[in-house]
């Protein structure tokens, strides 16, 4: 009797243990793939290009005489507001200048003062009233110039912006028209994209643009006016094209990388999916399929393929609006195989 019992406790664990197998065996046997909902949208036909933010202008700052940088208060990526100090120079040279400048034109003021009672009584030669008022506005110009020097040590910002780079630190020696840092209008900014020869005719000033940029969440922005150059790069036959674009909140920021789609001018409302061509398989019997996803099965969905637009095709018939397709793996599925996404 023991015996038997113990039999039916061993026979129940093999049991229990054989199906924890087979369901680990059944989830590894999974294939892993990648999906893609479809969506129906009417622009389709839309060639996206590839743009770079821009600033919409850019100001380099720099000061107008030599000096060793004392501070520099502004980081790239810092807020700057204009006339706002954002760096200076060491002024003891220039502040000396303005001292010895200064002595001399008191002594050139008080020359002066004494020069012209004898002027005045025609005891004076008028040679020497005339070197006298000579070396009284040369005395006057050295402390002008000497007083902007020492001004000069402090450099105010121009316009207000971004800093975008910041080219000295303290303790360099800044040369005259050097650049210190450069200040970015990022408020409104500017999309640059290389349009083909061929497709630039058909692009005005005017034409509506989207902006979509995957470093923000993939948010969109409405383009604005587009620039066209007038000449096209000897190598590429590109023309480059900038768009004006509002810059709420500042988000959008100089080098970012943004898909860029421009109305096709048609007027062109017809609805459409498109698939990666990759993703459109042909049967053994000539028919075009793709594979959906539904839950963690692969089911195979005959189709009706119409034009291809770059790396993608328009399915016209076999697929609605939120399906779930198969985009890469499905090369080891077949009908109702398990697959994890």
């Amino acid at each position: 009797m023991i015996r038997k019992s113990y039999l039916a406790f061993f026979v129940g664990i093999a049991t229990l243990t054989s199906c924890a197998e087979k369901e680990i065996k059944t989830e590894n046997n999974a294939v892993s793939v990648k999906t893609e909902q479809v969506h129906a949208t009417a622009d389709y036909d839309v060639m996206p290009y590839v743009g770079t933010v821009e600033a919409s202008n850019t100001t380099t700052v720099s000061f107008t005489s030599m000096g060793i940088v004392q501070k520099v208060l502004f980081d790239e990526g810092q807020t700057v507001r204009k006339g706002q100090l954002i760096a200076t120079l060491d002024p003891t040279q220039a502040r000396n200048s303005v001292e010895a400048a200064d002595a001399t034109l008191r002594q050139a003021k008080d020359a002066i003062s004494r020069y012209k009672q004898l002027h005045d009584n025609g005891s004076l030669p008028e040679i020497q009233w005339v070197e006298a008022q000579s070396k009284l506005q040369q005395a006057q110009a050295s402390y002008d110039m000497a007083k902007k020097m020492l001004d000069d040590c402090n450099l105010y910002a121009p316009t207000s912006g971004v800093v975008g780079k910041r080219y000295v630190g303290a303790g360099e020696t800044a040369l005259p028209a050097q650049a210190v840092l450069s200040i970015l209008d990022v408020n409104n900014v500017k999309v640059l994209v290389s349009i083909p020869e061929k497709e630039i005719g058909s692009i005005k000033a005017s034409t509506p643009s989207t902006i979509k940029v995957e470093a923000l969440g993939g948010a969109s922005f409405k383009g604005g006016k587009i620039e066209k150059g007038v000449q096209a790069d000897a190598i590429t036959r590109t023309y480059n094209a900038k768009i004006s674009v509002q810059n709420n909140g500042q988000r959008l920021l100089p080098g970012m990388v943004c898909n860029v789609r421009f109305g096709n001018g048609r007027g062109n409302e017809k609805m459409a999916i498109t698939v990666p061509v990759t993703a459109v398989q042909k049967g053994s019997d000539g028919q075009m399929f793709v594979w959906k996803a539904n839950g963690n099965k692969a089911v195979r969905s005959n189709v009706r393929t119409g034009e291809s637009i770059g790396n993608r095709i328009v399915i016209e018939e076999g697929l609605n609006d939120n399906d779930i397709i198969i985009t890469e793996g499905y090369q080891k599925i077949s009908d109702g195989s398990e697959i994890k996404m």
